[in-house]
Formats: C-alpha cells, structure tokens, sequence
C-alpha cells in the first residue's frame, strides 16, 4: 500500500528527516535555529526533537519537494558528505558532541565506505591455497551467520556445525512465553541486511528467528550447515598447525575433520543455570527452565513458583500470571525497570514506508538508536569522584536515571508500599543489566502473585523455602535463574599447544581473551561474543559480532598472504590488554561495591561486559596486527 508523503511524515522522527534533508542537499542552513533538535535527557527520545511544530512543517514540505525532484529527475543523489559535515550532522542530530572519531565508523555503517576486509595481493593468492584452507564455525546463531557471509565474501572454505535442528542459536532455543529482544529492532540487525518490515520496535522472538534465517538464506549459507552436529574436541596439531575436530552427527556416529581455523560462535548464554538449587531434584512436579520451556505443561490452575527475576522472568510474569491460580516470584535483588513507550507498539506501515523510500532515513534513525542505547550512555556509567551521592548513583547524569526510573516506578506502583519497598533497588542504574517493562509493576499488583524479597534456600518436596525461612506449596518450579555465563565453550573440549585445555585456563569462571577473542597457546581459535564483550549498558551484539569478524577476517587474510600457518597471541599482549580491561571496569558500574550480578565471577572479577565505548572497539578489532601474535610459518 502507498502512502503520501504528509501521510508518512506524521509518523516520522523529525531529527531523522532533517539529516536526510541535509544529506540530500548539502544545504547547512538547515543546520541553524529554529531547526536544531533540542537536547533530551529522557531514557528515549521524543520524536518531535523538541522543534517547534512550525520548523517541523518548513523540514517536511522541503523534504517532500526534494524527494519529488529526485523521483522527476531532476535532481542526483549526492556523493556522501565530507568528515567535517557528517560529524556536524551527528551532533546535532542527538543534540549533544559527537566527537570526530566516529564519522569513519558510522560512514561504514551507512555504506557510504567499505566496511569489509578485501585481498591486499588478488593475484599473490592462488585458488589452490584457499582451496586447501578451512575455517570451522561453531554455532549456527547470528555470530555464526555473520562469520559465514564474511568468509563467503572472501572466497575461504567452512563449514558449521550446531547441535540443534534448525539455524538460530539463542532465538531457536528461547522460546518461552514473550521472548524477544530488549535492544530496538532497527539496531538488533546487521549493517549489511538492514530489515526495514520489523513488525515491531521491540519485536519477539519468531521474527527475530525469521530474520535469522532470512540472512541465511539470503547470502546462501542456510544450505551449507550441519545441523544436528555437535563438535566434540577441537584439538591443536603442532605438526600440522591444524586443529582436528572430533563431530558427532545425529546418530552419536563420530568423524574427523580438520581446520585451518576454528570460530566459536556459542556465546556467552547457552548453557542454563540451574544445578545450585539445593533439593531441587526432590521436586515431584514439573520443573524446567526458562530456556528450556515445557510447552506441554498446562499452568491453568497451578500454583506456579518463578524463581528469580532476571530478563526472561520480566518477560514471562505478564503471560504466566494471566494463566495460573497463584504466581510465587522469589527475588534476591530488585532491578532497574525502564519504561519504553515503543516496547508494545507496532511499526506502523507509514514508518515502513519511510524507512524503504526515504534515502538515509533508516540510517540516520538506526544512529541514533546507537547513541541513546550506546555511546551516548556509557558516560553516564562512570565513577565521578567528586559525585557526593556515590552509593546510590555514579554521576549527576546518573542520578536523573535514577529518578526518572524512580518516578516511574512509583507511579506504577502508587498505593502499594511494600511492593515499592521490596522493588526500588539500593544500587545504581545500570549496575545490573536493566530491564524494559513488560507489564512487570502491573502483573506484581494482581492479586493472584506475590513477590518474595528473598532467595531461594532449598526445595523440599513440592514447599519451597526461601532465605527468610518462609515456605511455599508449589506445582511447577520455572527457573529463570540465567545462564553459566562464566563457562564459555564449557560445552567443547578445546586443548591448545602442550596439552593445555582451555577449560583449565579459564577456570568455571574466569575467561579471558584478547580484545574478547584470542587467548595464548590456543592458535588459530576465535571466539565471537567472547569474554568482555557483552554490551551491558546496551547496544547491540550484532554490532560487536561484525567488529569481531572484521578482525577475524584481517587475520586470516594475512595470515594467507603472507604465507603463515598459525598466529598465537603473546601472552604480554594478552596479559596487558585483560589489565586495561579490568582497569577500566574499576570506574564502571559495574564494579560497584555491595552489588552482585553474572557479570561478576567468584573472586569479583567482571568476565562479561565490555568497558569500552563501541567507538573504542569498533577501532581496536579494525585492522589486526599481527605483532601481537607468535607466527609460525
């Protein structure tokens, strides 16, 4: 269905239309009062970018008249703007200093500059070299798609082994009530398969599943995967400077193969948490996971026991609730809730509209996705030393998250004190991941649940006790107690150069790699969404898995080029780097004292988020130098 331009323009985000405006012209008096987007400190933008509604009319009527010369002819899309003006449109466009730095990577991002790594040497490598060269993928989710579509690009060998049925990782497995994705949609997505028909901002998990597969099939890889295939061991062979992978298939049949390189593209969250329950195993009714949701049981009528109240409880509660006689939530701390005016609304076809016939628009809206949910907040994440409210908020700008995330869950909870008291946390935002409202505030106020401020002691038959010492009769227990985030790769056998096995290395919980990828005497082994690469103050991981495989692909290409076998990164180089991790997370959040979370490991080390800005990282896994690297010829 068609829409007219004043149709469309309703809907749209004003900020986004004026940088297409400029971008499309080159005309910077459009970069000057009255329409100059105003700065907003609130959690998510106002799309009217606080411009007077009659500036808004004077950008849309030129826009309209602009797209109208360039559907007639006469006008030429223009090159792409200059370093100097785009950086101009980026602050302006969220109304706060982008620095320079990131005219480069968002010009990437938009393509208006090669994102991707090419041959240095066309002719210096011959079709027998790539042809003897293989790469295995591990994992079939969005980390393994995107190391698939960049080797394809280059011509390199893989294959991909996932122990499920189907492509999807992560999105396949969680499929209980609600799941869906709390990053925007329009930033949860490659640069490189923009989907501008998301059905909704913040969509659940069937459509980012679809889109998953529609990647897949789009850059042909779907068909070159070996599904139903688990990679046992992945062993290092110093006379070969090969890796030889032990996979079993559907039928528990073993067979050998042997790479070149080995991608794990697990991640962090696949392996369920659920063994530190004591008596769980007395329980005589259905238990299950969140991650492992038991569609057959039936909760209409049970007295149903959620134990924790993470990101996939916020996102169960609303359904489980309007289902089961009694809901019991047992919570050792409360979270920091955000509200989202988009998070149940759909994308309207006029926003569709624009983002497929406006030129730049969905660019300029996906940037500034990026800086609200990325850079644009981490500042507000940092220790201000001369903040005298420490305890409860990291800095000033800090302190208006906490007050508008307080205000707002007052507001929602007006007339229920003890509700307010056992869910306002004493920490500061963002100390553990925060949560977007699924109707949580509303569902805590039915009459049909209680929230338990209090962890779980033990299971006793079908009574659970909490720490308090109070118990509770329960039919079925659902465990949305995370993930073994600390264990990464736990789920292969991975022995590098002498017999070290990477399980020894890292431990139960302490991973650690270089830039999140390499670690010593494991050569040629990269991980994507590896250790301190999460993004807890938001973002996307889909940004950082394209990051990850830039480096990984400038690796390997010179690594063929210049004809070496293996790179293993020196110790010093990895040592040095883990330092300046764990240094910067000392003036992060995430690190603040009288708090716990997954990110933090027994001895309080944070193993999971990143610490620096994506502009940081984007510029870090760039270009690889492979002086930080033992080679071997």
């Amino acid at each position: 269905m068609e829409y007219s331009l004043a149709e469309a323009f309703d809907e749209a985000s004003i900020p986004t239309l004026l940088m297409c405006l400029v971008q499309i012209t080159g005309d910077e008096s459009w970069l000057r009062e009255p329409f100059l987007p105003k700065r907003d400190t609130n959690l998510f933008a106002d799309e009217s970018g606080g411009i007077a509604e009659s500036a808004q009319q004077q950008i849309r009527d030129a826009l309209v008249t602009v797209l109208g010369e360039i559907s007639a002819g006469q006008r030429e899309m223009p090159s792409p703007p200059n370093t100097e003006l785009f950086t101009k449109m980026m602050s302006l466009c969220v109304a706060e200093e982008v620095e320079p730095e990131y005219a480069p990577m968002m010009m990437e991002a938009m393509g208006f500059i090669p994102r991707d790594v090419s041959w240095k040497k066309p002719l210096a490598v011959p079709h027998e070299t790539l042809a003897d060269f293989n790469v295995l993928i591990i994992g079939a989710g969005f980390s393994g798609i995107c190391a698939a579509i960049k080797l394809d690009q280059l011509g390199i060998r893989w294959i991909m082994a996932d122990t499920n049925a189907e492509i999807g990782g992560t999105w396949l497995v969680n499929d209980y009530p609600e799941a869906g994705v709390d990053t925007p949609n329009h930033f949860y997505s490659f640069t490189f398969a923009p989907n501008h028909r998301w059905p909704r901002y913040f969509s659940k998990r069937i459509d980012v599943l679809n889109y998953c597969k529609s990647v897949a099939e789009k850059f042909k890889v779907a068909d070159r995967i070996s599904l139903n295939t688990e990679v046992v061991s992945t062993t290092w062979d110093e006379a070969s400077k090969t890796w030889k992978v032990v996979l079993r298939d559907r039928h528990g049949e073993l067979r050998e193969t042997r790479a070149n390189v080995v991608i794990s593209g697990v991640g962090q969250l696949n392996r369920p948490k659920k063994s530190f329950i004591k008596g769980l195993e007395s329980f005589t009714g259905p238990c299950f996971h969140s991650a492992q949701w038991r569609h057959d049981v039936d909760l209409s009528g049970k007295r149903v026991a959620i134990i924790g109240t993470g990101a996939s409880a916020m996102q169960i509660l609303r359904t489980v609730a309007s289902q089961a006689s009694d809901v019991t939530i047992f919570q050792r701390s409360p979270q920091w809730v955000r509200p989202s005016n988009d998070y149940h609304r759909d994308v309207k076809p006029q926003t569709m509209w624009l983002f497929e016939n406006v030129p730049f628009y969905f660019d300029w809206y996906r940037f500034g996705l990026f800086w609200r949910f990325g850079d644009g907040l981490l500042p507000t994440l940092r220790r201000d030393e001369t903040w005298p409210h420490l305890q409860r908020s990291m800095n000033s700008r800090n302190d208006k998250h906490r007050v508008q995330l307080t205000e707002y869950l007052l507001a929602q909870l007006d007339g229920h004190a003890d509700l307010v008291n056992k869910t306002l946390p004493d920490y500061p935002p963002y100390g553990k991941r925060i949560l977007v409202d699924n109707d949580w505030y509303k569902s805590l106020k039915r009459e049909n649940v209680e929230l338990v401020a209090s962890g779980v002691d033990h299971v006793e038959g079908n009574q659970i006790v909490a720490l308090d010492g109070s118990s509770r009769q329960v039919d079925v227990i659902i465990l949305a107690t995370g993930f073994e985030a600390g264990k990464m790769l736990a789920s292969v056998a991975v022995t590098g150069r002498n017999g070290i096995t990477l399980r020894e290395t890292w431990g139960d919980d302490n991973p650690r790699a270089y830039k999140g990828m390499t670690m010593p005497n494991f050569p040629n082994l990269f991980c994507l969404y590896g250790p301190n690469t999460n993004v807890a103050h938001g973002g996307s991981v889909i940004f950082q898995a394209e990051c990850q495989m830039r480096y990984v692909t400038s690796c390997i290409t010179q690594m063929i080029e210049s004809q070496v076998s293996s790179v293993d990164v020196r110790p010093e180089v990895h040592d040095a780097y883990n330092k300046a991790v764990d240094d910067e997370h000392d003036q992060l959040v995430w690190s603040h004292p009288g708090m716990d979370s997954w990110y933090k490991n027994s001895q309080g080390r944070i193993f999971s988020p990143m610490p620096w800005r994506f502009v940081d990282y984007w510029a870090m896994t760039h270009d690889a130098d492979l002086k930080d690297y033992v080679l071997t010829k």
